[in-house]
């Protein structure tokens, strides 16, 4: 077979296009600013649709841009319905959605459910009595007899995740900020009305969402305390080492089983516009076990993502291998989507401590994975985590660890355009947030013209996946380990693809299976076959197809 050969193109393609597509993340405050505010606006991600075209991706996902105090940069919503000022207005939404679907682009919207601002009607109205038509709208309880908070609970930005309310002289549930109380999905009243804005946006023309916190939704509505969870077995892949909230396992303040009810409510109406979803799970201990669980059959979620590869270690092909096969063990009939960079995490490149061959060689592997892909912007451009001095930090979460921990703004921070214009051509006013000089090195101009590039390896194994879609849609073997190659199979009716991975800095040998195969992944650089052996470089892929 030619190595150019495109595989057939499977039914699942056009019914089913989440899966297995190829999402880019934007960040609007750090993508483009237009009107020169020094912060991103959805007019910038217009203007760049040409750019993020030739990436050729199927969707964007876009991070919140709802209106908002922006106490968590958007994460806060004080108007469902609304375009904060500093992105634009509702009719600049309508001109991106418009742009993005003549790009053959789909576009899928960060919704927060969860939680509110405390600056939204709803909550105004909730924390005055108890006696308000939406007072049982949040997670309202009665102080413990001494007066301390009704649970052990505690909040992913620090200390308790209870609050006292001095006018209804009750304490509310924040998982977050203070700022952020959550919602009382236990009242369908509060199911109802977040349906409602999930069919505004549809209604707009979205393509689908991206669920921040979906394992957050539901709290145990007997108010249990937490148990401790023993040393060995805490984690920093949601928090960091230094926040307590570590240590408590996560049994009532979410992963409610009552979510599923709901999920199945929302994935009802995404049915009626052929919207689709992906949760985030944020879980230490069982991600994973979530994931699968709320994307099994078809009325719950399409796919979700875990934070396996979100984590600090660096992949072993031992450590992808152990996740592989407990995903096999526990979400066999779930769709997984994979990232290795987000805008909550360091980015991977920094994180891991990668060298370019090693970011190249990630990249082919996650478009060879089983599963939906989601790219962050500007890791196709190799950028690194941003060392933010403390007087520029803007991130809640990082000034109150600091410095042990630094916040995520370092992954925020603006994208690179132009090597030769002030602030990389993102704006022309002073940044939100600095933008690196290294990263004008790394800029897309500089980049683009040059065949050998990062950015240009992305273009090539995102195209080499659309190409062949047996990685979107085929079967994965169990992943086997061979000192540290990394290789499986990817298999849909006829098409038989064994893949390998070489992550190390050692030249390593793989076997091929028994039969006549072929090289499939030359334009990405791949190496090459002669005969049933195959020497693979330092961090060297081969990707074959069975003639």
């Amino acid at each position: 077979m030619s190595t150019q050969t495109q595989l057939a193109q499977s039914p699942e393609a056009t019914t089913e296009w989440w899966r297995g597509s190829v999402i880019y993340q934007i960040y609007p405050r750090s993508f483009q600013d237009t009107n020169n505010d020094g912060v991103g606006d959805l007019k910038g991600i217009a203007d760049r649709m040409p750019y993020l075209a030739s990436l050729g991706i199927d969707a964007v996902w876009i991070s919140p841009f709802f209106t908002s105090p922006m106490k968590d940069f958007g994460y806060d919503v004080s108007d469902y319905r609304d375009i904060d000022p500093m992105f634009g207005t509702l009719d600049d939404f309508d001109a991106l959605v418009s742009a993005a679907h003549r790009s053959g682009i789909r576009v899928i919207i960060d919704l927060v459910l969860s939680h509110t601002s405390d600056e939204h009607d709803w909550f105004k109205e909730s924390r005055r009595d108890h006696s308000n038509e939406k007072a049982d709208w949040y997670v309202w309880a009665d102080p413990k007899p001494d007066g301390t908070p009704p649970t052990n609970w505690l909040s992913i930005f620090g200390g308790s995740a209870w609050q006292w309310e001095g006018r209804r002289r009750q304490y509310y549930l924040h998982n977050f900020l203070v700022s952020q109380p959550d919602l009382n999905f236990h009242n369908p009243d509060v199911q109802d009305a977040l349906l409602d804005v999930t069919k505004f946006w549809l209604d707009r023309g979205v393509d689908g969402f991206r669920l921040d916190t979906v394992n957050f939704y539901f709290h145990d509505a007997e108010l249990r305390d937490n148990p401790a969870l023993a040393p060995a077995d805490r984690n920093d892949t949601i928090a960091p080492g230094v926040n307590p909230y570590n240590h408590q396992e996560h049994l009532f303040d979410k992963n409610q089983p009552e979510n599923l009810g709901f999920l199945r409510r929302f994935r009802a109406l995404l049915d009626k516009y052929g919207a689709a979803a992906v949760g985030e799970v944020g879980d230490a201990q069982r991600g994973l076990e979530i994931m699968g669980q709320y994307t099994a059959g078809d009325d719950l979620l399409h796919m979700c993502y875990a934070f396996e590869f979100l984590a600090k270690d660096k992949p072993t092909a031992e450590h992808i291998a152990s996740v592989m096969a407990r995903l096999d063990q526990v979400a066999s009939e779930g769709w997984p989507c994979w990232a290795f960079s987000n805008h909550d995490v360091a980015r991977h490149a920094s994180r891991w401590e990668m060298s370019d061959a090693q970011t190249r060689t990630m990249a082919t592997l996650i478009m060879c994975m089983r599963g939906s892909v989601c790219l962050y912007q500007g890791e196709e451009l190799g950028l690194t985590e941003v060392e933010v001095a403390f007087d520029d930090l803007q991130d809640p979460y990082g000034i109150e660890f600091w410095p042990e921990f630094k916040g995520r703004d370092g992954c925020r921070t603006p994208m690179v355009w132009e090597s030769g214009e002030p602030n990389g051509a993102f704006s022309d006013a002073k940044p939100w947030l600095p933008v690196d000089a290294a990263h004008l090195e790394k800029a897309v101009s500089v980049q683009d013209a040059d065949q050998g590039s990062l950015l240009n390896h992305y273009r090539r194994a995102v195209a080499f996946r659309q190409a062949n879609p047996v990685f979107a849609h085929g079967s994965q073997s169990p992943s086997r380990v061979d000192g540290e190659v990394l290789h499986f199979e990817r298999t849909e009716e006829a098409t038989r693809v064994f893949c390998a991975f070489n992550l190390s800095e050692d030249a390593a040998e793989v076997t091929l299976p028994n039969g006549t195969w072929s090289q499939l992944g030359e334009t990405i650089g791949t190496a090459s076959i002669d005969g049933d052996s195959v020497t693979l470089a330092p961090w060297q892929a081969v990707i074959a197809v069975k003639d």
